[in-house]
């Protein structure tokens, strides 16, 4: 019997503290929530905030310090001598982001994804219109290299600068601008979709997250070291007790 009753103890012990650090997880998760609410928050203030000339947060050969994801205004020409790429949009058959370079009036190049066009042949893609523009968008940075089947001839399989580098002229502006709906309309386009940069949570919130975690870890040890010693006491005690 005190041996059941020790194992009972011990299990007590084990079920409490289990008991606890699960509500300790679940309390991390609600913190480490909170904090991507926070930054994807962030990230759609930061793109709704006044569109700033894109000279100012981008100049041509640096690189944005503060530019990503912000609304930005720019002018120039599409140049007709610099060839456009289609960047197939993942999951939508025969449907392409249209890339076009723009060049300002300081001769830089402006990598601009003018919109999504349906093309059942990839070899008509629409032309950009001709003369002097004022447009706007989103400032984002080079994409990641995506992997899988190669791209034809005139594809691109993400919006990668130092692809685009190889076939348009210097400089680049260090970042591309994905047209708001309004300029993509007027150009018989569909706007793209954007992925805006992570934006910073508060850095408390995910301290918090880490801090719960860590709690719940010490408390499963912190009860398996309080069942290991009633086991060592009762084991001890019961030494202890005259025999008859």
């Amino acid at each position: 019997m005190p041996v059941l009753v020790t194992r009972l103890k011990q299990v007590g012990v084990v079920l409490l503290a289990l008991v606890i650090a699960g509500a300790m997880v679940r309390l991390g998760w609600w913190q480490l929530d909170v904090y991507r609410q926070q930054a994807e928050g962030f990230a759609l203030q930061r793109a709704a905030e006044p569109a700033r000339p894109l000279g100012e947060v981008a100049p041509p050969g640096e690189l944005p310090e503060d530019g990503y994801g912000r609304t930005v205004t720019f002018a120039g020409e599409f140049s007709a001598s610099q060839p456009q790429f289609l960047i197939p949009v993942p999951g939508e058959p025969g449907r392409y982001r249209v890339l076009s370079a723009l060049v300002q009036d300081d001769g830089s190049t402006v990598p601009v994804v003018r919109g999504v066009a349906a093309l059942p042949d990839i070899a008509d893609p629409p032309a950009p219109p001709s003369g002097p523009q004022q447009l706007s968008g989103i400032l984002l940075a080079s994409e990641a290299r995506v992997d899988g089947a190669e791209p034809e001839p005139g594809e691109l399989a993400s919006v990668r600068l130092s692809e685009v580098a190889q076939s348009w002229d210097p400089p680049l502006v260090n970042g591309f601008v994905t047209l708001d709906a309004e300029h993509a309309a007027a150009q018989g386009l569909e706007q793209a979709a954007v992925t805006l940069p992570e934006g910073e949570g508060e850095l408390r919130n995910g301290g918090y997250a880490l801090q719960w975690w860590v709690f719940a870890g010490f408390g499963l040890v912190l009860a398996v070291l309080i069942a290991r010693d009633i086991g060592r006491k009762d084991t001890t005690r019961g030494d202890e007790e005259p025999v008859g």
